[in-house]
């Protein structure tokens, strides 16, 4: 399964959709791309003076990318039809810098294990300089029904 296929899978679409462009993905990990656009609404409210990303939304996008797109390649290249779902069950993240409005941010997943339809990966965001933004660890299961 390629990068195009694996993003026609998501079950996303903007404005939640929070993945660019797939650039790596493999048994081990994958790496993405996503700018936040400066429209988005949640920039209305947070923090109304001084627009800054939430934290809740920094977590998805490394759901999107490190955890969601690498469920859907682990969860097989059968060529089948069957969507696979990946549902997160937990999240450690530590957030050391913000992101802004108009910001490109690059992020990169490390499977730590799959096993018993439950992937774990260690995820780390960085922004166009290199820095990193936050980092953690973050758990979800892969199944083919929403309510397995």
């Amino acid at each position: 399964m390629n990068a195009q296929e694996i993003l026609a899978r998501l079950p996303y679409s903007k404005p939640f959709l929070f993945v660019d462009e797939l650039l790596q993905i493999d048994e081990n990990g994958s790496t993405g791309t996503y700018t936040f656009d400066k429209d988005l609404d949640f920039y209305k409210g947070h923090f109304k003076d001084a627009p800054v990303t939430p934290g809740v939304i920094l977590t998805e996008t490394m759901a999107q990318i490190g955890l969601v797109c690498l469920g859907i390649y682990l969860s097989g290249s059968t060529g089948t039809e069957m969507k696979a779902h990946v549902m997160l069950t937990s999240t450690a993240m530590d957030f050391m810098k913000p992101v802004f409005p108009g910001e490109k941010v690059t992020v990169t997943a490390e499977k730590v294990y799959f096993r018993f339809k439950k992937l774990n990966c260690n995820v780390v965001m960085k922004n166009e300089a290199g820095e990193t933004v936050c980092k953690g660890n973050i758990s979800g299961m892969v199944t083919t029904k929403m309510n397995d």
